[in-house]
C-alpha cells in the first residue's frame, strides 16, 4: 500500500527535531555535524538568531498579500539585490525550479517581442540540473531526469561539459541563449573555469545570445561572492537564484539586466506566494548578513582552511577518497568506495554529508561553520573512513 507521503525520497532513517547552527539534533539527543545545510539552504545555519526574530517579528504583522499590491519588503529585497548585483529588476519566486521556468520564458519572450520567434532554444549542457518542472527536467536531458515523463518539452540543445568549440557550433539562428551553471551542483561539484566563463560570456556576446547563469546552488556567498560569476569579472543576462537566499525559508529569484527582462511586461508572469512579506523580509536578513565583506571574507578564509584540511583526509585514507573539487564552501570529494556507503558511514558517525553524481560527496556547510566545527567534520569524516574500511575487511 502506497504510504500517505508520496515514495519519491529514499530518505534516510532520522527524524531532527531542533537545529542549533551547524547541528541537527534527532529526538534521541543525538548531534549530527551538518555539513549538507538541506542542500545549501540553510546559509547561516539552523535557528539563526536574527532570522528568527525577523521572521517572528513578521510573522505577528504580515504574512502574504499577493502580487496585486505593493509590498514593501519585497521592494526592500529587490533593491538589495540590484544593488549588489548586475542585475536591474528581480522577480520572487518560491524556488530554483521556478526560477528556471521564468528564465526560460524571459529568454523566449526576449526574442518574441524582438521579431525572431523562432529563437526559442537553449543550449544546457552534460551534468546539469534545473530543478523537476517540465522545462527543468528537459533543460537537463538526462535519462534519469526525463524517462517516463514524455513528451518532453522542447526547445532544449544538449552539450558536453564544457567545450567552447562545441558551444560556438550549436548556435544557429534559432538560439535563444546558453544557460549553464557556474559551479554544477548535483553534477558532481564540477566548477566552470573562470576563464572559460569569461570566453562564454564573449561568444554569447559575439553571437547575439543571451547568457543564463544558473546559481541557485552556488550563489548567495557559497563560492566565498555573494555570486559565483563574479569570481570571473563578469555579468550575466539573467541570474537564477534560491535556496541560500531565503536561509531555510522557501524563496527564490530571477535577476536580470533591462534588455534581457524587457519582454516580460504586466500579465507575462506571476506567482501566488512568490514574494510574499514573510519570505523578503528573511532575505533582507540573509542578505544583510552575507553580502556583506568581511563576511564573505571569512567564508574563504573557511574554505581554505577546510580543503587544506581536507586534503589532508585523503591523503591519510587513499582507499575511501580520491581527490577534492569545488570552489568555497561548496566542496566535493570524489570517492574511491561507493560514495553512498560513504555518506551512510557518515550518518553512522553523526555527520551529514549529500551525494552528487560522478561518486561525489557534497560539502556543503553553513556559511558561519567556526574553525572548530571545521576540525570536527574531518575528525567524524575520518572515523566513517575508518568504519568503511573496518566493514569491508570484515567481508
Amino acid at each position: 500500500m502506497i504510504p500517505s507521503i508520496l515514495p519519491t525520497y529514499a530518505r534516510a532513517p532520522m527524524s531532527f527535531v531542533k537545529g542549533e547552527g551547524c547541528w541537527l539534533i534527532e529526538a534521541d539527543g543525538r548531534r549530527f555535524l551538518d555539513l549538507g545545510a538541506g542542500i545549501a539552504v540553510n546559509a547561516l545555519g539552523h535557528a539563526h538568531p536574527a532570522l528568527v526574530k525577523t521572521l517572528s517579528e513578521q510573522a505577528q504583522n504580515l504574512w502574504h498579500v499577493s502580487n496585486l499590491y505593493q509590498i514593501p519588503q519585497q521592494q526592500a529585497l529587490a533593491d538589495k539585490l540590484v544593488a549588489e548585483s548586475f542585475a536591474d529588476t528581480v522577480f520572487f519566486t518560491n524556488s530554483g525550479t521556478e526560477s528556471c521556468e521564468l528564465a526560460v520564458k524571459m529568454a523566449r519572450k526576449y526574442w518574441f517581442e524582438q521579431g525572431q520567434s523562432d529563437r526559442v532554444e537553449l543550449i544546457t549542457f552534460e551534468g546539469s540540473f534545473h530543478g523537476r518542472s517540465s522545462a527543468g527536467i528537459a533543460a537537463a536531458g538526462s535519462e534519469k531526469m526525463i524517462k517516463g515523463f514524455g513528451p518532453v518539452l522542447p526547445g532544449f540543445v544538449h552539450l558536453d561539459w564544457f567545450d567552447l568549440d562545441q558551444v560556438s557550433a550549436a548556435i544557429t539562428d534559432k538560439t535563444a541563449g546558453v544557460m549553464i551553471e557556474p559551479v554544477q551542483g548535483e553534477g558532481g561539484i564540477r566548477p566552470l573555469a573562470d576563464s572559460d566563463l569569461v570566453a562564454l560570456r564573449a561568444l554569447c556576446d559575439a553571437r547575439g545570445v543571451l547568457l543564463i547563469l544558473d546559481e541557485v546552488q552556488c550563489g548567495i556567498g557559497r563560492t566565498g561572492r555573494l555570486f559565483a560569476h563574479q569570481w570571473a569579472g563578469i555579468e550575466p543576462d539573467i541570474l537564477l537564484a534560491a535556496k541560500g537566499i531565503g536561509g531555510g525559508f522557501p524563496l527564490g529569484a530571477v535577476l536580470a539586466s533591462e534588455k534581457a527582462a524587457s519582454g516580460m511586461t504586466a500579465g507575462t508572469h506571476g506567482s501566488t506566494y512568490g514574494g510574499n512579506p514573510l519570505g523578503c523580509a528573511v532575505g533582507c536578513t540573509v542578505l544583510e548578513h552575507i553580502a556583506a565583506p568581511e563576511f564573505l571574507a571569512e567564508v574563504n578564509r573557511k574554505a581554505g582552511l577546510f580543503s587544506q584540511k581536507l586534503a589532508g583526509l585523503i591523503a591519510g585514507y587513499p582507499d575511501v577518497f580520491e581527490d577534492l573539487r569545488g570552489v568555497g564552501l561548496m566542496l566535493g570529494l570524489k570517492c574511491r568506495a561507493a560514495n553512498v556507503d560513504v555518506v551512510k558511514a557518515g550518518y553512522d558517525m553523526q555527520v551529514i554529508t549529500v551525494p552528487a553524481a560522478d561518486n561525489v560527496i557534497r560539502l556543503l556547510p553553513p556559511l558561519n561553520i567556526t574553525d572548530a566545527e571545521i576540525d570536527e567534520a574531518i575528525l567524524r569524516l575520518a572515523r566513517a573512513a575508518e568504519h568503511l574500511l573496518a566493514s569491508a575487511r570484515k567481508q
